[in-house]
């Protein structure tokens, strides 16, 4: 039996370890968590409990909690004596990767879940980037661009890195009861009767929202039958959303900040739109392939795993990053042919089939045993 510590930070709710702890293999590993986080009652608490699996909490509040942190999990790493110590997001991986090394475990995951962020927009944070990267013994890149990032930018061996995506359960994109979608246009007072375009993203700059809504505000002023729906409407670029969207009607767009059936919101769209600034600011972009599952005819700038798979025409339109009128361009095409939406939605289907939930969880198991 492999003791394995997941060592995480800032998790309220992340469908990703649920997956997990519902899959791993409870004959071979026995699992437990530290949660570094604000507040303890967090959904993933109430899962691991309902699951019984082990969890822990540290009380974190801001950077000055790092170094009592350390000392608070070198504490529970002594105490559960874990053979792996698996440390996923940033707080966890400086926090968790230096108390297993100071306690001793030999080994230290890291799994990197975001891309060049600090290169571009906090280079302050390089350095701690590198001290985790040293003593991790092992790092977990989730697409092929990370894994130059850390190559090239950060000098890790390549030995070092395994790269494995992230995975989904299809099952949960399948077989979407009209009574959900339903339910969300109600909860949300999305129109019955117009075109939606849809985006989830965070109001952050490097997503791209910016670039959208003028797209959205031209094909508005040539057909009205239109509506836009922003899902998790928050972050630290609000006001400048805001006032992009001060020049929209007032009934041509609804702000959602959550929604838990991720499935269904995505089924009230016509096209969806997601458009980061450029090839590096996602490291992944889940959204890519839940949208290829849901089957929305999309329309992307490539950015993270985009880069991989994504073709212009094939599976998505692809247009450049930072370009208002090429989004606007595209999602009026999609609009309009309805041809060109059916192949999309079936090529796209079946390019999201190489990242099923199995195929992860099979990847890590492989990575755990052979340490």
């Amino acid at each position: 039996m492999i003791k394995l510590l997941y060592i995480l930070s800032h998790i309220d709710k992340a469908n990703e370890f649920e997956w997990l702890i519902e899959r791993l293999d409870d004959s071979k590993f026995q699992l437990a968590f530290i949660s570094i986080h604000s507040k303890e009652d967090t959904a993933l608490n109430k899962f691991c409990k309902q699951h019984k699996i082990q969890f822990h909490h540290i009380q974190y509040e801001s950077k000055k909690d790092v170094p009592k942190s350390i000392f608070k999990v070198y504490q529970l790493i002594k105490k559960i004596k874990p053979n792996i110590v698996h440390a996923q997001l940033f707080e966890a991986g400086l926090i968790g990767i230096s108390a297993a090394w100071l306690a001793g475990i030999k080994y230290r995951i890291y799994t990197r879940h975001y891309s060049n962020y600090h290169h571009k927009f906090a280079p302050s944070g390089i350095k701690y980037d590198k001290w985790i990267n040293s003593k991790s013994t092992h790092i977990i890149s989730i697409t092929k661009m990370v894994s130059d990032i850390l190559i090239q930018k950060e000098n890790v061996s390549p030995e070092k890195i395994t790269l494995i995506y992230h995975g989904f359960p299809f099952d949960n994109f399948n077989n979407i009861s009209e009574e959900r979608i339903k339910m969300v246009k109600q909860n949300h007072y999305i129109p019955e009767h117009k075109k939606i375009i849809g985006v989830i993203s965070r109001y952050t700059f490097w997503k791209g929202i910016q670039d959208i809504i003028p797209a959205f505000r031209k094909l508005l002023a040539e057909n009205a039958d239109l509506h836009l729906v922003l899902a998790n409407a928050h972050g630290d670029y609000k006001n400048e959303i805001h006032q992009l969207l001060n020049e929209l009607p007032k009934d041509a767009y609804t702000e959602i900040l959550f929604e838990q059936d991720n499935a269904a919101l995505f089924k009230c769209f016509d096209v969806f739109v997601h458009a980061p600034i450029d090839t590096e600011s996602e490291a992944f972009g889940q959204i890519y392939i839940e949208a290829l599952l849901v089957g929305i005819p999309s329309v992307f700038t490539l950015s993270g795993i985009a880069n991989e798979i994504i073709r212009d025409k094939e599976n998505a339109l692809v247009v450049p990053h930072q370009n208002s009128e090429a989004i606007y361009e595209a999602m009026k095409l999609l609009l309009k042919d309805e041809q060109l939406c059916s192949k999309i939605k079936q090529t796209g289907l079946q390019t999201a089939q190489q990242f099923s939930i199995e195929n992860k969880i099979n990847a890590l198991e492989n990575l755990y045993f052979t340490l």
